[in-house]
């Protein structure tokens, strides 16, 4: 069983900044591609930033410049750094990983989601 939490999210002044962190637990043998996703009301879940793991990454064009994406591949964990951020970014965030387990299954695996609010 692999279960990833999301810490992070809360309500922040535009031009502020926040930190999401994703961190994967269970039965993994080796995780290759992480990420973030978000999903504002009324709207479909987009790609927000995405790091593979040779350490590629590419962003949505509205966050680039802005957020920056990392990983700790010891501790199974993703990182979402936003800086100046702006209303447009209320969202709920959603970290996935796409994990390989120790009997070879691969599958992606999501977070619960944690939201994102941008407001003075």
């Amino acid at each position: 069983q692999v279960r990833l939490v999301e810490s992070g999210g809360g309500l922040v002044q535009p031009g502020g900044s926040l930190r999401l962190s994703c961190a994967a637990s269970g039965s993994i043998f080796s995780i290759n591609d992480m990420g973030w996703y978000r999903q504002a009301p009324g709207k479909e879940r987009e790609l927000v930033a995405h790091i593979t793991g040779g350490g590629s990454e590419n962003f949505a064009d509205s966050v680039k410049g802005r957020f920056t994406i990392s990983r700790d591949n010891a501790e199974n964990t993703v990182y979402l750094q936003m800086n100046d951020l702006k209303p447009e970014d209320t969202a709920v965030y959603y970290c996935f990983e796409k994990i390989r387990d120790y009997r070879g299954h691969i599958a992606d695996y999501w977070g619960k989601g944690t939201l994102v609010t941008v407001s003075s």
